[in-house]
């Protein structure tokens, strides 16, 4: 065999070996993909399952004093709760953690929370902006026609006539009463206040909530009303 028949059969060789070691080295880095794929997504429905076994209390709006105490805007209805929560579930966005209740105290409409372990206002500084949950197991009991704003959010809202206007986007507390917002699509939000008049049917089982649209409600939404 000559000189350039042997350079030529090592070189194919060579070529060959390194398509396989390249093939190879895909294939390695697609499955390591994969892995870390699958494993968000799976991280991913243990959150959300998580997060749905959780009812928001409240949000830390600040912190008040020294001493490791936080500003707290409760988003219950019955503030006075707070008297006898032992933990919450507190998610700053980028974790959650669980922190034990030692001491609550009133001041106008916001509650004075203070932590086990936190005892400096830098230590607070961290929760600022954190809602606050609590596990459904640890809920209040509701009454009839009584919901958790949680399970009020994502609900298909249709009229009395079958006209289907959106959902739940989100949910305004105004102190007299709560607001519906309604998410329409390419339209403005409908704003619909949460009153027997206007809530004639909620159903958390099926996802559905019915109402009817006082005269003049669209109108006032459309900015068209005087």
């Amino acid at each position: 065999m000559k000189c350039f028949d042997i350079c030529q059969t090592v070189q194919h060789t060579q070529a060959a070996d390194f398509q396989g070691f390249v093939q190879q080295f895909i294939r390695s880095i697609v499955r390591k993909d994969l892995q870390c794929f699958f494993r968000f997504l799976e991280n991913k429905r243990e959150e959300r399952l998580f997060m749905e076994e959780l009812l928001q209390v409240g949000a830390v709006t600040s912190t008040h004093g020294l001493r490791g105490e936080v500003k707290v805007f409760p988003t219950t209805d019955d503030p006075s709760r707070y008297k006898k929560l032992k933990e919450v579930t507190a998610d700053t966005g980028k974790k959650q953690v669980t922190l034990k209740i030692t001491q609550t105290r009133f001041f106008k409409q916001m509650v004075i929370v203070k932590f086990e372990g936190i005892d400096t206002i830098e230590e607070a500084e961290q929760y600022k902006g954190a809602k606050l949950y609590v596990d459904r197991r640890h809920a209040v009991r509701l009454a009839e026609d009584e919901y958790f704003l949680a399970d009020l959010e994502g609900l298909q809202v249709t009229t009395e006539e079958g006209e289907e206007l959106g959902v739940i986007a989100d949910i305004l507390q105004t102190g007299a009463n709560d607001v519906y917002v309604i998410r329409q699509e390419e339209k403005k939000d409908l704003l619909i206040p949460a009153i027997k008049d206007c809530i004639r049917k909620v159903d958390i089982e099926h996802g559905t909530m019915t109402v009817h649209l006082l005269p003049g409600l669209r109108e006032i939404n459309e900015g068209g009303a005087d």
